[in-house]
């Protein structure tokens, strides 16, 4: 069971609230679509009940409401009365309801449509779920009392309203439901206010646990589907119809590809108007029927059900599969369970430097015990989710071991193998550190004129290039936006060539790879490619997690089967230079394999990015750690990009203000220079961005669009699409599936989603879509028109997408004429979106006024930033904890808070977290510490804590053999740490740092 929470919110002059009532009543759902709720009413067609559910301290009650009751009720109001239930918010960003999707598997409403039986246990299997979901929303959720709201109030009562939907918008069956919780709720004490959202937005991740685990586990269900020969899949699915669901999914591309060219014909017919639910019944279905020979347009509702059974049919008869024994609950490996729990919920929280909350970790380990097979009643299993719960908390670490009341929610708990692998990746770099000297300037120049006749190298650019070709082993040169890296690139490739060194270069994606190769005019290849030459090879472990070892000479490849005999690709020598470019994205565990493949060939290491850009998809900070292990460091300061050099240098103030009044007064500058657009609500600014973007375009200017999420930017892309629809810019009859059911025409601009060698795209290409046919998509690149592909329409229906508008992750790299950034970006979003545009950079807020656009502009600065040690990571969990709302003193705890891990040796596992704790906090202070100024009282501290660690984990070693993985233990501190000398002069146009210093022991 699979499903958002979404906000519908009030909108301008409470839109919101007519149309939730319309799309209760009138509307329809196509649930895997995303929305921005309460902006506009889904299209299509599906019949819905409408109840509302009260729940008052455990009990669920249960009535119906009308349409006029529901629109007092998402108002806010008591529906049948209109008395007021609190304060009046009425804002257009307020949150009316928050819509939760019960949505199962497909082949689940397959068996319901095939079986009237099934479909009877299919329903009563919701209700279950549903209930649960009500209960664990009462008990857990809170509102917010006393100053600031830092006091948790429990609930008393809660209200939701219930829509059932039986179908999509392409007429296939999909069984699912809406669950509208209401934000007005009653306090423990009596008194109305809204919800914690937060909260609930994080709960959720436990709720779709729970429909997973009771879809694989119920016991009435399961036998119901066993009397049908069906059994539940390793994916959840009903394994003996299983098949049928990606046909009926391709059949459904074609009804959504007709229903396009249909609804485009009848805007054309109806200009300025949109089609109501009766006109879009009618298109739904002739885009069913269309091309399918002898089937209706118009058909009763009672013959829906027998033509799609007959639609089934041809697909093949259901094929029943022997069930395997259930495994028995005492026989689960639980140990295993938790970590399979604990490594979900460290996967969740790259975004938050490896931290996750109480509440992630339960949903692992439900999700983890739905996964094995196990099919018993959900009482029986409460205690084996508590106790897997639990076993998973030992594996973590507490960020915030001195505070109590933490509620569930909180994110303070972070995996052992991640703070290991922080610490360990900190000591590998500190090892290789080998100080050098910069290649003279004599001998730098040379090289330079012969790569770049026509243009000279400014300060920066020259200590970066010089510091690449010399002899420092760890070098890092951090290049903010349109500082002229790859410029750098080439002057130090000539002088290391000269020198008879090879310079490799390599970048975390396939995507980067080919940007460096073309810019930099040498051959360059994946980070991943020259680990894989070097006998790297990763697989996930029992657990879940990627497991990476390195093959020995003469091992045979568990991948190719053949005997590996070392690197034939990257062959590195003792003084070549690795060069990483866009390190920023790089993941701590590739760079692990780097270091090591570093240590055993001789070669240096140049990582050249900026980590204050896009993150890798795993775990980041591996830029940042080395940074602050380099033997040289040049700090780009020199912006080349933008024609106005003033805003090149705030540019820089934008993406690294110190503290909370530099940001202020690089958000005032901004506004200043009318950067800066504000907007009165959420339509307002979508409004802008678009009629921005047209603006641009007509002028034949590129743009980019930068958003907080893909949610807005699938928004934004489809209200473009249509408007070049409307324009005559595109011709809707022509029209291939795109990822999520998007519509893609010819001249729509797309991004390729996954690397793929037999056509050559790569991940996070953008393109043209130049034609369509029976042959494939064919597109050509929206830098170079002559560089063009052909893919598959299986591939566009999985793999493409639109591309007016992205996230962060989609436009790094790219340069534009102009850029546009949306509201809610974190401080990579907007750093990266002011900074795409050689001419024009603007953001966009919401804001009733000016000061308050400014203040959300400067909270963009600091919000999402890099926690790349375990320090940060305590820091940034304390701040949170000083957000929340906890428990008044003396109260009792949240069920989801922690409890004691249980262990047979609980003076174990707390010496064990003693001793990690040590450990990380020594990797911080010795990282914060491995700077050109450090206090006296610091080497104290850092001194007593490398003693005092060793100590207890040399106790722990022998104490604890057997009841740790040796994957989760910390490596043994090898007494590694050096010293810093005073940091050389600065020059105009970089900032460097050399370290030279004595080691310490």
């Amino acid at each position: 069971m699979r499903g958002g929470l979404e906000r519908w919110k009030r909108g301008q002059g409470s839109q919101g609230v007519r149309q939730a009532v319309a799309y209760a009543f009138d509307g329809a759902c196509d649930a895997p679509h995303p929305r921005a709720a309460g902006v506009s009413a889904l299209t299509g067609y599906a019949e819905g009940s409408l109840d509302r559910f009260v729940v008052v301290d455990g009990v669920i009650a249960r009535d119906r409401l009308n349409p006029s009751q529901l629109t007092r009720w998402v108002d806010g109001p008591e529906p049948t009365t209109g008395a007021r239930r609190g304060r009046d918010l009425r804002s257009p960003e307020t949150d009316l309801v928050l819509d939760g999707t019960i949505n199962a598997p497909k082949s689940f409403s397959i068996a319901a449509m095939l079986h009237p039986e099934l479909a009877v246990e299919f329903e009563a299997l919701q209700d279950r779920l549903r209930d649960w979901i009500l209960l664990l929303w009462q008990r857990e959720l809170n509102a917010r009392r006393g100053a600031g709201g830092r006091v948790r109030e429990s609930l008393s009562r809660i209200e939701v309203v219930e829509l059932r939907h039986r179908r999509s918008r392409a007429l296939d069956p999909h069984v699912h439901r809406h669950l509208w919780l209401s934000v007005k709720v009653q306090g423990a004490d009596g008194r109305w206010s809204n919800v914690d959202s937060r909260v609930a937005m994080r709960l959720h991740t436990l709720v779709n646990a729970e429909g997973e685990l009771l879809a694989r586990t119920d016991p009435r269900w399961r036998a119901a589907l066993a009397r049908f020969g069906y059994t539940i899949d390793a994916n959840g699915e009903i394994g003996g119809l299983a098949h049928m669901v990606r046909p009926l999914s391709r059949r459904s591309n074609q009804i959504e590809a007709n229903r396009a060219i249909k609804l485009a014909q009848w805007r054309a017919e109806h200009r300025g108007q949109e089609p109501g639910p009766v006109a879009l019944r009618a298109i739904d279905r002739w885009a069913w029927a269309h091309a399918r020979p002898d089937k209706p347009v118009a058909f009763a509702e009672e013959d829906w059900a027998a033509m799609i059974r007959g639609e089934l049919a041809t697909l093949g008869p259901p094929r029943p599969m022997a069930p395997s024994p259930p495994p028995r609950v005492g026989r689960l490996d639980r140990n295993l369970l938790a970590g399979i729990a604990v490594n979900e919920a460290d996967q969740r929280a790259a975004s938050t430097g490896g931290r996750f909350s109480v509440i992630d970790v339960r949903a692992g380990a439900t999700r983890a015990v739905a996964a094995t097979g196990v099919i018993a009643d959900r009482a029986v299993l409460a205690e084996v989710i508590d106790d897997v719960t639990a076993r998973g908390l030992a594996l973590t670490l507490d960020l915030l071991p001195g505070e109590s009341r933490v509620p569930a929610h909180l994110k303070h708990r972070m995996s052992v193998p991640t703070a290991t692998v922080k610490r360990e990746l900190s000591e590998r770099f500190r090892t290789l550190s080998t100080p050098g000297t910069p290649l003279a300037s004599d001998d730098l120049a040379p090289a330079a004129a012969r790569m770049m006749a026509d243009h000279a190298l400014d300060v920066g650019q020259r200590d970066a290039a010089a510091a690449i070709a010399g002899t420092d082993r760890l070098v890092t040169i951090v290049g903010p936006a349109g500082t002229g890296k790859t410029t750098i690139l080439r002057a130090a490739g000539s002088a290391l060539a000269a020198q008879g060194r090879q310079m490799v270069v390599v970048a975390p994606t396939k995507k980067a790879a080919a940007v460096a190769a073309r810019e930099v005019g040498t051959q360059a290849g994946s980070l991943h490619a020259l680990l894989v030459d070097h006998g790297w090879r990763y697989a996930p472990d029992p657990t879940g997690r990627t497991a990476w070892r390195q093959l020995q000479g003469g091992e045979r490849d568990p991948v190719t089967d053949a005997t590996f005999g070392g690197p034939r690709r990257y062959m590195l020598r003792a003084g070549d230079r690795i060069v990483v470019d866009e390190a920023g994205m790089v993941d701590l565990d590739t760079a692990r394999a780097l270091a090591i493949v570093a240590e055993q060939t001789g070669a240096g290491i140049a990582m050249v990015g900026d980590p204050l850009q896009a993150r890798p998809v795993g775990h980041s900070g591996a830029m940042s750690i080395m940074h602050r292990h380099s033997d040289r460091t040049v700090e780009l300061i020199d912006v080349h990009r933008f024609r106005d050099p003033g805003y090149a240098a705030l540019t820089l103030r934008l993406r690294d203000p110190r503290s909370m009044s530099d940001s202020i007064a690089a958000a005032a500058e901004l506004a200043d220079r009318g950067l800066v657009h504000r907007a009165g609500h959420t339509d307002e600014a979508r409004a802008y961005i678009v009629d921005r973007y047209f603006h641009f375009a007509a002028r034949r200017q590129r743009v980019a669009v930068v958003v907080g999420s893909n949610a807005e930017a699938q928004l934004i892309n489809e209200t473009i699409q249509q408007r070049r629809i409307d324009h005559g810019d595109l011709d809707p009859r022509r029209v291939v599936l795109g990822r999520d059911g998007q519509h893609l025409l010819v001249g729509d601009i797309v991004q390729t989603r996954r690397n793929d060698r037999h056509t050559g795209v790569d991940n996070r290409a953008t393109w043209t879509i130049t034609d369509i046919t029976a042959t494939g998509v064919h597109l050509a690149s929206v830098t170079d028109p002559l560089d063009t592909r052909t893919v598959s329409g299986a591939y566009c229906a999985e793999d493409v997408h639109l591309s007016y508008a992205s996230t962060v992750h989609g436009i790094q790299g790219d340069t534009t004429h102009a850029s546009i950034v949306g509201p809610d970006v974190d401080a990579a979003g907007l750093y990266v979106g002011m900074t795409r545009g050689r001419v024009h950079n603007e953001v966009v807020t919401i804001a009733r006024d000016d000061a308050e656009s400014t203040a959300q502009v400067a909270a963009m600065m600091t919000r999402g930033v890099l926690e790349l040690t375990f320090g940060d990571g305590v820091r940034a969990a304390s701040s949170e904890l000083g957000r929340a709302a906890r428990e008044p003193e003396g109260n009792e705890r949240s069920h989801l808070a922690e409890t004691d891990p249980g262990t047979k040796e609980p003076w174990l596992a707390r010496a064990a977290s003693t001793a990690l704790t040590l450990a990380a906090r020594l990797a911080d202070l010795d990282a914060r510490t491995h700077a050109p100024r450090r206090t006296l009282e610091q080497w104290d501290e850092l001194t007593a804590l490398r003693r005092d660690g060793q100590r207890l984990r040399d106790a722990l070693a022998d104490a604890t053999a057997g009841h740790q993985n040796a994957g989760d233990r910390v490596p043994r501190d090898r007494g590694h740490a050096r010293g810093v000398d005073r940091a050389a002069p600065e020059s105009v146009g970089s900032r460097q740092r050399s370290a030279t210093g004595p080691s310490l022991q």
